[in-house]
């Protein structure tokens, strides 16, 4: 059994994903009091992120937020969505990866991510190769599954060649359905899912455009947009505030069975296992959400 077939069954249908800067403002002490009723509800997977190395420091160290969550919890696997490549080197991100692996067998994904620049995807190949060669440097421990934060057919590619599979952020149906289609049947498909339980449009709407919106009005090219257009989404959808159209298709809003149907559309499309990223101010208000939605997500 391949490593992406074992960690396919063992997260099962649905995780969860939490904003870095929403684990940054929340004391130790209440994530873990919070993840073990993530890992009671049902979920198989809990999964954070890290900003771009330039930016401000809005996230707590990757891997040492993933190794408190592993230690809050018995069963949940942690996921990186993603670990920062301009963060660490190589070898500093197998070896903390290896770690927590050889720590906690079976309850670690790692995504990688954020390359920047010219040639990104070549930037993405030779971090994957001085991996590989760190793994030869230092005792062997359990493989632990990587994917990549991949949008478009060529870093698909790369995906299938060099790792265990994809997890996209923010991205629509029709994404998952061409990404499953581009990778074939094998690698991990886990696409991140925005969501806010409000059946009012203009307020669910302005939480996800809160986060997305620069407040310039000509479209700001960014490899979001570059993925965008390729769906099918033009200039009048990505300037400004985006358009009602985007929004829609990338946030799901509604009731509990309205957000329940949208995330059974991703498995529909391909999807392995789907992440809920409720849009909350805090920490327990998300968890709040996830139990309400808990009982439509069981088998």
């Amino acid at each position: 059994m391949t490593t992406a077939e074992e960690t396919r069954l063992r997260i099962g249908r649905f995780g969860v994903w939490l904003a870095p800067q929403t684990l940054l403002g929340t004391p130790v002490p209440v994530q873990r009091e919070q993840f073990t009723r993530i890992e009671r509800l049902g979920y198989g997977s809990l999964w954070t992120g890290e900003p771009p190395a330039t930016a401000p420091v809005s996230s707590r160290e990757i891997l040492a937020q993933l190794a408190v969550a592993l230690a809050a919890t018995e069963r949940l696997v942690l996921g990186a969505g993603i670990a920062n490549i301009g963060m660490r080197d190589p070898m500093a991100m197998h070896s903390g990866a290896a770690t927590l692996a050889e720590a906690y067998p079976g309850r670690l994904i790692l995504g990688l991510g954020g390359q920047s620049g010219d040639r990104p995807l070549t930037q993405l190949r030779r971090y994957l190769d001085a991996m590989d060669e760190a793994a030869t440097r230092i005792p062997p421990g359990p493989r632990y599954p990587r994917v990549l934060a991949a949008l478009g057919p060529k870093a698909h590619q790369v995906a299938g060649e060099r790792t265990d599979g994809v997890h996209p952020f923010m991205q629509p149906v029709e994404h998952t359905r061409a990404a499953r289609k581009a990778l074939g049947p094998g690698p991990l498909l886990v696409p991140h899912q925005a969501l806010y339980l409000d059946t009012n449009a203009e307020t669910a709407r302005a939480q996800l455009r809160a986060l997305l919106t620069t407040g310039r009005r000509e479209v700001v090219e960014t490899p979001y947009t570059r993925n965008y257009r390729r769906l099918g989404y033009g200039n009048d959808d990505l300037a400004g505030e985006y358009s009602d159209r985007l929004i829609d298709a990338t946030l799901a809003w509604g009731d509990e069975a309205t957000i329940a149907d949208r995330l059974h559309a991703h498995l529909d499309a391909g999807a392995d296992h789907v992440l809920l990223h409720p849009l909350t101010p805090d920490l327990p208000s998300a968890v709040d959400h996830l139990e309400r939605l808990a009982p439509l997500l069981r088998p």
